[in-house]
């Protein structure tokens, strides 16, 4: 099944997955395969395969995350039973390495350990083809937006990685809202060996302008990265970037960071942005440091690089003023505590970093009645602690041997 499912993947359309998964499980005893994807708000699970069903049965089909089986499965990655009396349909979580894009549904007979195991992998194997094959849809696209979305976000949501990637030493993860209509927000993270490197940005204003000075400064960074430059040096070149393009009407607060993934330890330039803050255990930890301009002011100050070291279990926020500043209708801001406690009681429940960040967002939008008037971006990293890589593991990430001089 896996054998034919991968060559069959060369020269398939993202349209094509739903019926070719189906088919080939069907020989190993999965049947009636349904694919389920998560919108864009991760609020419902909208099935793939009702694409080519009439007009309103897709949206007939969908299944709320919040208060249903298919919807707990996706939350907690977990496989579980259809329903509690009946042991032959599965809702088997779909992922692409930590990142959750939506479940499948499996019917199934006889089920024991070992095809338990087959649904797993199968489900793997199907994230991997969306995921290969998504960016060239346009129906993946119209499958998890469920109302039109604004130039500016397009742009936004085009530009910024996956929402989560963890490996077994770190777990990033991002939330941007209003998800539809977002202007000047974006996050950023990469790897470059033993390296991970995070940003974001909060671009002046709420319109396509905003946008494009987002996406300056984040493509600047990318370019500076690329080149071997460091987060001071970046800090530099997004400024002059953006003084080059528009002259000082526009500009961008940031932060701009490095973290060493084996130690811990942080390195950061603050661009006239909130500072960083460490959640550490059920306590809060600003991180002080000395904030530069914001980019694209052309001031020429000196850019100031701030270290601070983490500790196992740490979970390192970065985030936009549209989070802690937003009011509701009484006039009353969300504010650093109430976005900290929330954190702090969802990391003691021990969700998955993703989950908390999602059940976050919804707070926040419920708190202010769905209405933004500003962009809320968090992005969230949680470092489990030191753990040295063998000599083996470095050299693989580096590419220089230990004993070589550097």
């Amino acid at each position: 099944m896996f054998g034919a499912l991968l060559s069959a993947s060369h020269t398939c359309a993202f349209e094509q997955i739903p019926v070719l998964v189906a088919e080939q499980a069907a020989r190993v005893g999965l049947a009636d395969v349904v694919i389920y994807l998560a919108d864009l708000q991760q609020e419902v699970l909208s099935p793939l395969a009702g694409l080519a069903a009439p007009a309103g049965e897709a949206e007939d089909a969908q299944i709320c995350i919040e208060g249903t089986l298919a919807g707990r499965a996706f939350q907690h990655g977990r496989i579980l039973p259809a329903a509690v009396h009946d042991p032959h349909e599965w809702w088997v979580p779909l992922v692409d390495g930590t990142d959750r894009l939506g479940v499948l549904r499996i019917t199934a007979t006889d089920v024991d350990r070992e095809a338990l195991l087959d649904m797993e992998r199968l489900a793997a194997l199907v994230a991997l083809l969306v995921v290969c094959k998504r960016p060239m849809s346009d129906t993946y696209a119209k499958l998890v937006r469920r109302r039109r979305m604004s130039v500016s976000a397009e742009m936004e949501w085009r530009l910024m990685p996956q929402r989560t990637f963890g490996t077994e030493r770190i777990v990033i993860s991002g939330v941007m809202e209003p998800a539809y209509d977002v202007s000047g927000d974006v996050y950023d993270y990469a790897f470059d060996g033993l390296l991970a490197h995070l940003a974001i940005f909060d671009a002046m204003g709420h319109d396509t302008a905003a946008g494009l000075t987002a996406n300056l400064a984040l493509t600047t960074l990318r370019n500076c990265r690329h080149a071997g430059d460091g987060p001071e040096v970046a800090a530099r070149r997004i400024d002059e970037a953006l003084m080059g393009i528009f002259g000082g009407e526009r500009f961008a607060t940031g932060i701009i960071a490095d973290l060493d993934i084996p130690s811990g330890e942080l390195r950061w330039v603050n661009c006239g942005h909130h500072p960083p803050v460490i959640i550490r255990g059920r306590a809060t930890v600003e991180l002080t440091c000395d904030p530069g301009p914001p980019a694209g002011t052309g001031l020429g100050l000196p850019v100031t690089v701030s270290q601070t070291r983490l500790q196992a279990g740490d979970r390192l926020l970065l985030y936009t003023d549209g989070i802690t500043e937003a009011r509701n209708s009484a006039g009353e801001e969300f504010g650093m505590e109430r976005f900290t406690d929330f954190l702090i009681r969802h990391q003691s429940d021990e969700l998955p970093v993703p989950e908390t960040l999602r059940r976050l967002i919804l707070h926040h939008l419920d708190y202010h009645g769905h209405r933004l008037r500003d962009d809320a971006t968090v992005l969230l990293v949680e470092w489990p602690g030191s753990c040295p890589y063998s000599d083996e593991q470095a050299d693989a990430l580096t590419g220089i041997p230990r004993g070589d001089a550097v």
